[in-house]
């Protein structure tokens, strides 16, 4: 948790983008994992962790606009509770810790809401995505929970996204931190990526890193030979020489800050020929985004030179013909690579998706594309100073899509297919880092980047 006063500035600056009424943060409750008392891990809601600081079950949060007030509410424990969790702070406390001076009790929130639609105000609150707390704001506002969704304010949305979207200093730094403990996951997998080892062994030894450190993964564990599935959940195989295993794993500290890292390597160590071609395309790829991201520039424009320089070196493999700028123009660039270059990165491993990412990744002047590929870029948007991305250019060889725009007879003017086709057995590679939009262009976060030349990975994974 940061300084009290961190919390009371964020509070005052949304409360001077919001125009008038009551902005309602909602917490996170414990969910059940097979019966009541065994839940699954707690995780605050992230935007009640920006404006309230507390990571802790069953809270809310208000702000009166046109009052300059806050509140706050939950239950205080009793003496069941006390046997059980051990002596508990106060709701008082907690509040005064987050520089909140009154507090309530949880079923006041209530009457609070209640009275401001009695008497016509506002009452703004964001998108829910558990269902308790669609059911929750149907008991406060009358909104049917099935429908409710629909009724969060936009004017809301948008605040929160551009006060969230700039980091502050303080979480430039915790961010650093998830990113050293990222190091320490990506290395240990490519020191244990050995011939005859399961995926399983190595995906659980990364978690468990992450645990060590008193904070969980950002996000489920990628790690596959298979890495032509993009997001590969599937622990099962045993790894093969000739094969590379594909890790996209990060860490959430305990202030909730993430990582998120990807680096594909060689089973064995040592990377053959065409692996070695088809991994330094990307690391330009990769490397090329480095370069041009900077303060003013959009994040498409950036994925689309990223393309660029990946069609040329599949050109220069025999994989493409004809003029690039045309074909990524195209699309036909997307076979290699289905998904876009990045995403925000921050309380969230894809920043304030639950804010919803036409907010979040786009804005009145840069629009999300229909075109297979660059539709799923979740970041397009004018870069700023001190927004946090990730850099993930990828090369997959999926050999359903291939099948699928062979037969249909996609592309024929950019795509060789014949020698596509033997890339087949290939996987897939992707390269990913976390960087901060710095004044004069960007930087990696964490303290030490983790091995990303062949050089590099191969020292590491012969030491």
């Amino acid at each position: 948790m940061f300084d009290s006063a961190i919390y009371k500035n964020r509070r005052q600056a949304l409360r001077n983008k919001v125009q008038n009424g009551l902005i309602l943060i909602l917490g996170n409750n414990e969910a059940p994992a097979n019966y009541p008392d065994n839940t699954y891990k707690f995780r605050q809601d992230s935007s009640f962790l920006y404006f309230f600081g507390h990571s802790h079950p069953g809270y809310a949060g208000v702000m009166d606009v046109e009052a300059g007030e806050d509140y706050f509410f939950g239950n205080d424990v009793d003496m069941d509770d006390i046997i059980w969790m051990g002596p508990q702070p106060s709701v008082k406390d907690l509040a005064a810790q987050v520089g909140v001076q009154q507090s309530f009790p949880f079923a006041q929130l209530k009457e609070i809401v209640g009275k401001a639609i009695a008497q016509g105000r506002k009452v703004h609150f964001l998108p829910p995505y558990r269902y308790d707390n669609m059911m929750l704001l149907e008991e406060l506002t009358g909104i049917r929970a099935s429908i409710v969704k629909k009724y969060a304010s936009l004017e809301l949305i948008k605040a929160v996204v551009a006060l969230r979207s700039v980091k502050e200093a303080c979480e430039i730094e915790e961010i650093d931190l998830a990113c050293n403990i990222g190091y320490e996951m990506h290395t240990a997998a490519m020191r244990l990526c050995k011939p005859g080892v399961k995926e399983q062994y190595i995906a659980g030894v990364l978690d468990g890193i992450a645990s060590s450190y008193g904070s969980m993964t950002s996000f489920a564990t990628i790690l596959t030979q298979h890495g032509e599935t993009l997001h590969n959940h599937d622990h099962s195989h045993i790894l093969e020489v000739g094969r590379m295993m594909l890790t996209d794993a990060g860490a959430e500290r305990l202030s909730n800050y993430c990582s998120d890292h990807t680096r594909t390597v060689p089973v064995g160590g040592k990377f053959q020929g065409r692996q070695k071609d088809v991994y330094n395309i990307v690391l330009a790829c990769h490397d090329k985004a480095l370069e041009i991201a900077r303060p003013g520039i959009t994040y498409m424009s950036v994925h689309q030179e990223v393309c660029k320089v990946l069609a040329q070196g599949l050109k220069d493999l025999g994989l493409m013909k004809g003029n690039i700028d045309e074909a990524v123009a195209a699309g036909a660039h997307a076979l290699f690579l289905p998904h876009g270059l990045g995403h925000m990165m921050g309380l969230d491993v894809h920043d304030m998706e639950d804010l919803g990412q036409i907010y979040v990744g786009y804005d009145d002047e840069v629009r999300p594309s229909s075109q297979f590929g660059l539709a799923s870029l979740r970041m397009g948007r004018r870069l700023q100073e001190g927004f946090v991305i990730t850099d993930e250019p990828g090369c997959y060889f999926i050999p359903a899509l291939i099948d699928k725009w062979r037969a249909e007879k996609m592309h024929t003017d950019f795509l060789n297919y014949d020698a596509i086709d033997k890339f087949k057995d290939f996987g897939g590679i992707r390269l990913e880092d976390d960087i901060l939009i710095t004044p004069e262009g960007s930087r990696f976060t964490g303290e030490k980047r983790i091995p990303i030349t062949i050089e590099e990975v191969e020292a590491i994974m012969n030491e």
